[in-house]
């Protein structure tokens, strides 16, 4: 497929044709686009993928977990004063995970009133459920790849990282206006259509681009808020204070200046990475993070200044986990049945974690090291763009577990 705008790929032998194959498509229409070494194949947009536009907002490039997102704080803590087991039971009791979940704790914060006082042109009821799933979900972390670990640097300090996104709320915005693309009202059912689908582009200068912007910068404000009061709360059970944080959107839509012009830039699953400013890059449940910095050179500028967010998938969930599914029981529980087998033993990763001193809880076959890319290999690729400040080592993971039935879908 031909490409008109410039297009600048890192790692290409790590990315499969799909991936690139629908970043050329999101390109047509972008001036600018690139690939970092994480990317994979997503929604009518690689995770991995940045496209620039000169006067569109790309609903497909934001994505549906609007403002997704890493924060990172080293604590002054010494990891060898603390019982990690217990630490992690007590993280596991107040932090809620998994697809759906509210808060076991009333989260309050600004970011809700603001909410309330949300006008997107949607209907009153919409509206008020909107606001109650964000008033349920805040401070919740999901399913998936979101997380909460514990790390231990260089210097033996104990770290906080957390990685999820806007929750429901950005969800059911973002289905609201996928329903609002297609000429139907916001709240109807709609179909997603297909994965290599062109991306979905509002104008910025039309009542519906500004709606969507406006429903963006609520959502980046509230997935900012639930990791702030995640990390918070982890801080108080340690009765600890951060000493230096990280915290930036992979998912999101900035207004910025490359080549003296400005562009609407969506980075999905891709870290900002402009000259000084840090982020935090997760890895897999068993493998070193890192804090990085950005650079400024002729590979970072290509890249509209932006780097990886995680390893990136090599497997996709249903290989690595087969075929499940929820039963229910005569007594109208539930439980998991597997239809299927699928290529990942999960027991053999808790058994690697426990060799390796990780408290492991929750996660999945899904979510195994042997499901993403090697991220040292990754960030080679990106080594004239980013410099890395501070190598983590997981001592704790706790993500939602496979065996947490929601009948919700965030």
């Amino acid at each position: 497929m031909p490409n008109r705008t410039p297009l600048y790929i890192f790692g290409q032998p790590l990315i499969d044709e799909a991936t690139i194959r629908q970043i050329h498509t999101c390109a047509q229409t972008g001036s600018y686009a690139a690939l970092t070494a994480d990317a994979h194949y997503g929604y009518s947009h690689p995770i991995g993928g940045v496209v620039a536009y000169k006067d569109q907002i790309s609903l497909s490039g934001v994505g549906f977990d609007i403002a997704c997102g890493n924060k990172a704080v080293r604590t002054t803590v010494d990891v060898q004063d603390l019982d990690i087991a217990s630490l992690m039971d007590e993280i596991e009791r107040v932090i809620s995970f998994g697809i759906g979940q509210k808060n076991q704790e009333r989260a309050d914060h600004p970011v809700l009133d603001r909410i309330d006082r949300m006008d997107l042109g949607i209907p009153a009821s919409q509206k008020r459920s909107l606001l109650d799933k964000a008033i349920g979900q805040l401070g919740t972390v999901g399913a998936g790849n979101h997380f909460v670990d514990l790390f231990s640097d260089e210097g033996g300090k104990l770290w906080i990282g957390v990685h999820f996104g806007s929750r429901g709320f950005g969800h059911t915005l973002t289905m609201g206006f996928i329903a609002l693309a297609q000429g139907k009202a916001f709240g109807d059912r709609v179909q997603e259509g297909s994965m290599d689908a062109p991306p979905i582009l509002f104008m910025q200068d039309t009542p519906m681009g500004q709606a969507y912007l406006e429903a963006l910068d609520l959502a980046g404000a509230y997935a900012y808020a639930g990791r702030d009061w995640v990390v918070n709360r982890i801080l108080q059970i340690l009765q600890a204070r951060a000493d230096y944080e990280v915290h930036n959107h992979h998912n999101f839509a900035w207004k910025e200046t490359h080549y003296g012009e400005q562009y609407w830039v969506v980075r999905k699953g891709c870290t900002p990475a402009f000259p000084g400013q840090q982020g935090f890059i997760g890895s897999t449940m068993l493998d070193e993070s890192v804090i990085v910095e950005g650079l400024d050179s002729p590979e970072a500028r290509s890249s509209l200044y932006s780097t990886v967010h995680g390893a990136g998938r090599v497997m996709s969930r249903r290989q690595a986990t087969g075929k499940i599914k929820w039963q229910e029981n005569t007594d109208g529980t539930r439980r998991l049945v597997q239809v299927s087998p699928g290529k990942v033993d999960y027991r053999k990763t808790q058994i690697s974690a426990r060799a390796a001193g990780v408290e492991l809880r929750g996660g999945g076959a899904d979510e195994s090291p042997e499901c993403y890319k090697n991220l040292s290999e990754v960030l080679a690729y990106h080594a004239n763009t980013i410099r890395v400040l501070h190598r983590l080592q997981p001592i704790g993971v706790i993500m939602a577990g496979v065996d947490i039935y929601d009948p919700y879908k965030d």
